[in-house]
């Protein structure tokens, strides 16, 4: 049975998982849910993901949401092919761990504020506040302040071997240019690893099917 990604493309957390499944090279099917007419919140729906949220995974009868846990599981589960994207070691896991936080603490609520602000509310036929949006992005800059020392010391987040946290700043990273900010080329060492990430074949690919859902 190929694995099924129930989520939309245009997502930010199924194109953290899709970006996952094309770097391991894994066969998918994603079955797009319609936010218009509230599959997420249907009886369906809930019986699976019992929070409402989109993505989750059907592995052959395997159900699993948070699209972080489904990227661990995807690497884990084909360490054998592809990109790999977990370590092995105890200390190189525990600094995947470490950066995988960082993303998840430093960058994203920041990030997200941002891009809400200015592409999210317009969708929801609300105001984008410019004064909020200025905020969210000078608490980015400090924590990008951070980002460009480790990254002056190392080609990526977790050491000289990219891995799965990475790839987890992927679509906010790309959202926040759309939104018309270059935060993410304005220190040499995180433009130079941003680059990097958002121009791999995989980031690329999730790109065109997230144009091809517009």
């Amino acid at each position: 049975m190929v694995l099924k990604l129930y989520g939309a493309a245009i997502s930010t957390c199924s194109q953290r998982v899709l970006v996952v499944l094309r770097e391991k090279q894994v066969p998918f099917e994603l079955i797009e849910v319609d936010f218009a007419n509230r599959e997420h919140k249907s009886p369906e729906y809930l019986a699976k993901q019992p929070f409402g949220q989109i993505p989750y995974i059907d592995d052959d009868g395997f159900i699993l949401y948070e699209s972080r846990a489904i990227c661990r599981y995807i690497a884990a589960k084909y360490a054998d092919q592809g990109t790999k994207l977990l370590p092995t070691g105890l200390k190189q896991n525990a600094l995947l761990e470490q950066a995988a936080s960082i993303e998840q603490s430093n960058f994203e609520p920041s990030a997200y504020g941002a891009v809400f602000e200015k592409l999210f509310k317009p969708l929801l036929a609300l105001v984008p506040d410019q004064t909020v949006f200025e905020e969210h992005l000078k608490k980015l800059d400090a924590k990008l302040d951070a980002y460009e020392v480790i990254l002056s010391k190392q080609k990526y987040l977790a050491g000289d071997q990219i891995t799965l946290a990475d790839l987890f700043h992927l679509p906010y990273g790309t959202y926040l240019a759309q939104a018309g900010s270059n935060i993410m080329e304005t220190k040499p060492n995180v433009a130079r690893w941003f680059k990097e990430i958002s121009s791999r074949p995989s980031w690329e690919a999730v790109k065109t099917q997230i144009k091809d859902a517009a």
